[in-house]
């Protein structure tokens, strides 16, 4: 008698293999350039140093930048501790890579550097060395031969080195302004092409950012006293405050304003650097 053969028992659906564990290095390390951007931006806005890149009208956009960067990582980095805690994608279900000129990676290790450079890199103000290489004796107006009136509303104490500066550009006659009172602040240069008893009082002007920023300033004939002592009293890029009057000097070969100082004083570099 044959036996038949007994029924195999069903078999229990096996497993599937767990995938390894990988961490996601391409998300960890986008996470970590946005963050760190962020924490760039907020180091220039906390510590006061935007305003030597931006000027202040457009201070905003780089604010509003850091704060959402910022919620972008928290965003980002809630979506990847959730991934994590789901079963691994297995190689046939990974959705397809998008084709790209660099490296993996390679971009957001370009914008990392550049995060942390800013990080540590303090940006400090313009001073005579970039002004003389922007051509800062171009600022300085030609004259006109015959004085003409000219109405000025602000006090001549309360205009600064680029208020003196635009006014001469609209009337450039240095006559008009003979013995007005002048009370302005800048640093110290001393154009190669000048001859010795004069410096110059300088101010940057920002109309966007630091990339367009343009040197003026205004001759200051000192005293015998200061000439005579020392070819430079005052220290090159020094800040100093001077107080004085208006008078015609002829320099680089042509009439123009400048001021006659009954004092000329050291003071520290201000906050903001830069007039508008």
């Amino acid at each position: 008698m044959v036996r038949s053969p007994r029924p195999k028992p069903p078999q229990k659906p096996s497993k599937p293999a767990k995938a390894p564990f990988r961490l996601p290095w391409r998300d960890l390390v986008d996470i970590l350039a946005l963050g760190t951007w962020s924490a760039m931006l907020f180091r220039y806005w906390i510590g006061g140093k935007l305003l030597l890149l931006l000027h202040p009208d457009y201070a905003w956009l780089s604010n509003s930048a850091a704060v959402v960067l910022a919620l972008i990582v928290v965003y980002r980095l809630l979506g990847l501790l959730q991934s994590l805690r789901k079963p691994a994608v297995t190689k046939d279900s990974q959705r397809e890579e998008h084709v790209t000129l660099l490296p993996k990676n390679m971009s957001s290790l370009i914008l990392l550097g550049v995060a942390v450079f800013g990080l540590i890199y303090t940006p400090k103000a313009f001073a005579s060395q970039t002004a003389t290489q922007r051509g800062i004796a171009d600022t300085l107006t030609l004259t006109r031969a015959q004085p003409q009136r000219f109405a000025r509303a602000a006090a001549p104490t309360e205009r600064s080195v680029i208020d003196w500066i635009r006014l001469v550009n609209v009337y450039p006659e240095p006559d008009a302004y003979e013995e007005e009172a002048v009370e302005v602040e800048g640093f110290v240069m001393y154009p190669e092409t000048w001859p010795g008893g004069y410096l110059m009082v300088s101010r940057f002007v920002l109309t966007c950012c630091a990339a367009d920023a343009y040197p003026v300033g205004l001759p200051v004939k000192l005293t015998a006293a200061d000439s005579d002592n020392d070819a430079q009293p005052y220290p090159i890029d020094s800040w100093v405050a001077v107080r004085g009057k208006m008078v015609t000097e002829t320099l680089d070969g042509r009439r123009q304003v400048a001021i006659a100082p009954t004092e000329i004083r050291p003071i520290e570099e201000p906050k903001n650097p830069y007039e508008y």
